[in-house]
């Protein structure tokens, strides 16, 4: 007799009644993962358990008839396996295919999903829509640092990138960040879809917002904010560069997408912060294995923030030291901000283990309230 291997199936309404939009709880959540990883009670993909997963790249141009090919941003299948422990003990994997052309389709960018299982057989626990579940875990992520990272009385907060984790991330940043009053955002232009649509999600959740501003650029977004959140997917030849000298004395800069900047020497007068280190390690590991130049005779640069700063570090530029861990600032080993008027730098590339906690909490509450649809594995293996 065998036993019993059912799993539970949340789709995505399933998941909002399960609390996935709950931004106070997630940011608590996020809390408590970056502690675990700060006590290295995880593991992550390869050979040292620092990578942020199994990336398929397609080709720029093929001879192949009907091959995809990265003709936009963001186009790529990826799998995130993951292990984290504490109060979690759970296994898993997020898995999503991205693609920009989607749009015309009326869909998502990406479409994720997220899998739990069992740590000690490997069976099934739940398989979940993942899309606002990454959406929110990636906005807590800056979030919850802000906590230990922003001036606590920052009045103005920019959003640069008004798509879906800036809308998520606002509505964890309004969380922890009561004083804010003006709100800057910086769409692909003032009139975009994306920045209307945020301008409008503003005034009918945050009231207590006195001032919405569509920046015509983005040093206009950038020039006095207290708090920068950035989250573009834009394709790297329509990047804006950023400039250190556009930030005031006291500034925070999250950068959870693309953060085009050449001048790297500047960041050595930040205060710079990443939430996984070896990560963006890897990420230059990977961007060298790509060769300098791409298909089209193009030369690569990398958009990254944490990658910026590996770049100081192996240049000898600064030592590893120089660069902080959030999970070191939370687990009290790290002050945060030192001095109002330090201008913190912090990249969160974003990590399957923060898909996994949140994922698990949102499984636990899915239990509780008896939400979702239990749906049976085998009653026993037709091959044993």
């Amino acid at each position: 007799m065998y036993p019993e291997i059912d799993f539970l199936y949340l789709n995505e309404e399933d998941m909002i009644r399960a609390g996935v939009l709950d931004a106070k709880r997630c940011i608590e959540t996020m809390k408590d993962t970056i502690s675990l990883f700060g006590k290295k009670d995880f593991l992550l993909g390869g050979p040292k358990a620092n990578e942020h997963g199994l990336q398929m790249n397609f080709p720029q141009k093929s001879d192949i008839e009907g091959f995809p090919l990265e003709d936009g941003p963001d186009r790529r299948f990826m799998a995130m396996p993951a292990y984290l422990g504490g109060r979690f003990h759970i296994a898993g994997q997020k898995y999503y295919g991205s693609n920009s052309h989607n749009s015309s389709l009326g869909l998502p960018r990406s479409i994720l999903m997220v899998t739990l299982s069992d740590v000690e057989t490997g069976a099934p626990k739940a398989i979940m829509s993942a899309n606002l579940l990454s959406a929110m875990r990636t906005g807590a992520m800056p979030a919850m640092a802000a906590t230990y990272l922003a001036n606590k009385d920052s009045k103005v907060l920019s959003l640069i990138g008004p798509g879906v984790i800036n809308r998520c991330a606002l509505m964890c940043y309004m969380e922890v960040l009561p004083d804010i009053e003006t709100i800057k955002i910086r769409g692909s232009s003032k009139t975009s879809k994306t920045a209307l649509a945020m301008k409008e999600f503003i005034e009918r959740n945050y009231p207590q917002v006195k001032e919405i501003v569509l920046c015509d650029s983005l040093k206009e977004a950038c020039e006095d904010a207290d708090v920068v959140s950035e989250a573009m997917s834009a394709s790297k030849e329509n990047l804006e560069e950023f400039k250190l000298e556009w930030f005031k004395k006291g500034t925070t800069v999250f950068s959870m997408g693309s953060f085009l900047y050449r001048k790297y020497d500047d960041f050595l007068n930040t205060t710079m912060v990443v939430d996984n280190y070896g990560m963006y390690e890897k990420y230059m590991s990977n961007f060298k294995a790509r060769g300098e130049y791409d298909e089209f005779g193009n030369k690569r640069e990398w958009v990254i923030m944490g990658i910026h700063f590996v770049h100081l570090v192996n240049t000898n530029q600064i030592l590893r030291e120089g660069v902080k861990n959030i999970c070191d600032i939370v687990n009290g080993k790290e002050k945060g901000r030192t001095s109002k008027d330090e201008i913190v730098m912090c990249s969160i590339g974003g990590m399957p283990l923060e898909d996994l906690s949140w994922g698990y909490d949102c499984y636990e509450k899915a239990l509780e309230l008896g939400v979702g649809q239990k749906l049976k594995l085998w009653d026993e293996p037709y091959m044993k």
